[in-house]
């Protein structure tokens, strides 16, 4: 009788689970395990709102897991070190992961791998995250890519129908007798900022399977023009169930294309813009693989001597708070606040506003995401803000700026979303409501600020930054 531990991390289900099948297809029994060692993935150790997600991702799966008979072993301490002292008190012979792709993390990977193949314990490492390794697409040379457009034409080629593996039934599973409550790991924060976070999200295998028929049912028929309208159910909000691995994109992948076969062809929608968005979440991991540096540095090297501003701890306050006296701005960062995700449209906008009207460096903005987005994944928040600050890979020009104003006169013509996050502005008339500042009697009655910056002004300031680029 052989035993081997199962390793979760940011594979939380039991579905569809690579590491975890072969463990059962391979071995007597399985002992299922997390480790709590944040500090080793230093110096992005996981955000306050991606720890409260965390915190419920576990519990769902303990719950899965018990279910079947089965508990969810929680540790906490040094990765090698705790798997050393389960594997003495569990005898077993193998140890299983899924493979993830942070700088720090493959480094802590390769070591613990070491280590323990030295002290004669098997380690199988599996992908269960992505549609294809980092390393997999590669350009003609031989090369990674740099542009989005070529790499998803190489990847989609690649991507094929599969069906998923089951839940592992009828499994024999390891019991250990000591163990740390959940509440030991301390993920939650002591001051209930999070109160809302319940009555938004549902983490856990079944909520993204849920989001997922939600999205199929209300949103995929019109996810090409729908995406873009923050006031409406529009996207997936598979992003935080991706992260924590609570589902794969090949489920996705199968589960559309299930929902097409039973829709008249004549009437079926179109799931290529929505796959083309995963696939830009692989992009970001594969760039993120082969230049990790990116986290902290800009990808342009040029952009090594942009003058961006000097840090503004008053203008970065006011913009994390949703006080910046742009409607369309502000409702973002108050999303984001209260619910620990915005809209993807607005995350762009306020994005730019921050890098190019305010020029503060992209990397306070990422910092800022990262401790508040319940989807904080290191490969997508790298690849987002650069691509908005013009410096990343396959980038959005400089000079693009978006324009806040003209952005909500758009995609929120009604103002259905500025209403909802700006409640001082809920009475105003459709074209205060986007330029309050037109009424100054009626801005100061509702307490609303003035702009901090005049866009016009500060997206030419902006321009004349890039231009000095050029200069010889």
């Amino acid at each position: 009788m052989t035993t081997a531990i199962m390793l979760f991390r940011r594979d939380l289900r039991l579905a569809d689970n690579t590491a975890l099948a072969a463990a059962c297809r391979d071995h007597s029994r399985v002992l299922p395990l997390y480790i709590h060692a944040d500090g080793e993935e230093a110096p992005w150790e996981t955000g306050a709102a991606s720890r409260w997600w965390l915190h419920h991702s576990l519990h769902a799966l303990q719950a899965d897991l018990q279910e079947r008979g089965a508990h969810l072993h929680l540790r906490a301490g040094e990765t090698l070190q705790v798997l050393r002292h389960v594997i003495e008190h569990s005898d077993a012979q193998a140890v299983y992961w899924n493979r993830r792709y942070e700088p720090a993390v493959i480094a802590r990977d390769t070591q613990v791998k070491a280590a323990l193949l030295e002290q004669g314990v098997a380690v199988h490492s599996h992908s269960a995250a992505l549609w294809s390794e980092p390393w997999q697409v590669q350009t003609k040379q031989g090369e990674p890519y740099r542009v989005f457009t070529p790499y998803w034409r190489n990847l989609r080629s690649s991507i094929s129908i599969s069906s998923p593996s089951a839940s592992p039934e009828s499994v024999q599973w390891a019991e250990l007798p000591d163990g740390l409550p959940l509440e030991a790991l301390s993920l939650l924060p002591r001051v209930r900022w999070d109160k809302s976070f319940g009555d938004t999200w549902q983490p856990g295998e079944r909520g993204a399977g849920d989001a997922l028929d939600l999205f199929c049912d209300d949103a995929l028929g019109d996810y090409a023009t729908g995406r873009d309208k923050p006031a409406r159910h529009g996207t997936s909000r598979l992003s935080p169930h991706l992260h924590f691995g609570e589902i794969s994109p090949w489920q996705i992948h199968r589960t559309l294309h299930a929902r097409l076969e039973r829709v008249d062809a004549r009437r079926r929608p179109d799931i290529e813009p929505y796959l083309r968005e995963l696939g830009w979440r692989e992009f970001a991991h594969h760039l993120l693989y082969h230049f990790p540096h990116t986290a902290t540095e800009s990808f342009n090297p040029r952009f090594a001597n942009f003058p961006w501003a000097t840090t503004d701890e008053t203008q970065l306050k006011r913009w994390q708070q949703g006080r910046t006296g742009i409607p369309l701005v502000d409702a973002g960062m108050r999303e984001l606040w209260q619910t620990g995700w915005m809209h993807n449209r607005v995350r762009m906008v306020v994005a730019s506003f921050l890098a190019k009207n305010l020029r503060q460096h992209w990397s306070h903005g990422a910092r800022w995401f990262w401790d508040t987005l319940v989807d904080a994944d290191l490969a997508n928040n790298t690849l987002g803000w650069q691509w908005v600050a013009g410096c990343g890979a396959d980038a959005a020009p400089y000079f693009r700026v978006f324009n806040p104003v003209t952005q909500a006169k758009k995609f929120d013509p009604d103002g259905a979303y500025l209403r909802r996050w700006l409640p001082e502005l809920a009475d105003f008339s459709i074209d205060l409501l986007h330029e309050p500042w037109k009424d100054e009697s009626l801005r100061k009655r509702a307490g609303y600020p003035l702009p901090m910056v005049e866009l016009g002004a500060s997206r030419q300031d902006a321009l004349n930054a890039f231009q000095s680029l050029r200069k010889p």
